[in-house]
């Protein structure tokens, strides 16, 4: 299979979790048995990844695949040059594991919710919550930019509120939802500061950029130390996330929600 073609299906991959959600958005009181179409979409995620997969490890196992575009152009930046935001994916052997697994941990999760979730009044909105987790499980994955890795990091910090609170109406859940929100944005405030430190000294946010220039011994304000700080500060963002300490506080209340984003949130994001 073609590179373009391993591109566009990794895309579409990416853009059937957000498909389900906006079906759910729109059409979730219309369509009766709508978690068969949620499910048929995660499935066909997964199938597709495992083409995606099969592709890159058996033609382009020693050849990493692009692609990117600009997004915003700000044009020349004083002390900076020329600044441009940019949308892109790299599909490298471990993206494609990696594709794998967020799409097989969700399409499991998503066949358990069919049974599990049967009879709750929010049952379609359990679902959307799901896809939009997912995708942003996947853009974390397919991003090839570290700006927007951590806008989908966000997403997935939203999420997780969302479907930890999922039963809001229990005092316990809602409060849940909040320490896990709260707890996460200390990690991943820190996360935030490490990419603007890095940002201010390289002007981009590419990862092969970054990689590039640190490689050459180019270091923030010329200093190992600064680029430890950074490092370490990218990675409160990590801590946070996977329920470290001293960022561990929300993981036992996480429980409060859905016995399945459980199984989802520890696998996909831990």
């Amino acid at each position: 299979m073609s590179e373009i073609a391993n591109i566009n299906l990794s895309i579409i991959i990416l853009l059937l979790p957000l498909l389900g959600f906006f079906i759910v958005l729109f059409f979730g009181k219309k369509i009766e048995k709508l978690y068969l179409v949620e499910v048929g979409i995660i499935t066909l995620a997964f199938v597709l990844s495992l083409v995606v997969g099969f592709s890159k490890l058996g033609t382009y196992l020693h050849q990493d695949l692009l692609y990117s575009f600009t997004w915003i152009d700000f044009g020349n930046v004083p002390t900076i040059g020329n600044l441009h935001i940019d949308l892109g994916i790299k599909i490298d052997n471990l993206t494609v594991i990696m594709l794998f697994v967020v799409n097989l941990i969700s399409m499991l999760v998503h066949i358990y919710s069919m049974a599990y979730m049967k009879g709750d009044s929010r049952y379609s909105r359990y679902f959307a919550y799901l896809g939009i987790f997912t995708f942003s499980m996947l853009g974390i994955v397919l991003t090839d930019n570290i700006l927007m890795m951590y806008i989908f990091w966000e997403l997935v910090g939203l999420s997780s509120y969302l479907l930890i609170g999922f039963w809001y109406e229990k005092k316990s859940a809602a409060d849940a939802g909040k320490k896990a929100f709260l707890t996460n944005r200390v990690g991943d405030l820190g996360m935030f500061i490490g990419i603007l430190i890095l940002f201010t000294n390289y002007h981009s946010f590419s990862f092969d950029y970054i990689y590039s220039q640190m490689s050459a011994g180019i270091l923030p304000f010329g200093s190992e130390a600064w680029l430890t700080a950074a490092g370490i500060l990218v990675f409160m963002g990590a801590v946070g996330k996977s329920a470290q300490f001293p960022l561990h506080v929300w993981l036992p209340d996480a429980m409060e929600g859905p016995t399945p984003v459980s199984a989802l949130i520890h696998a996909a994001t831990m």
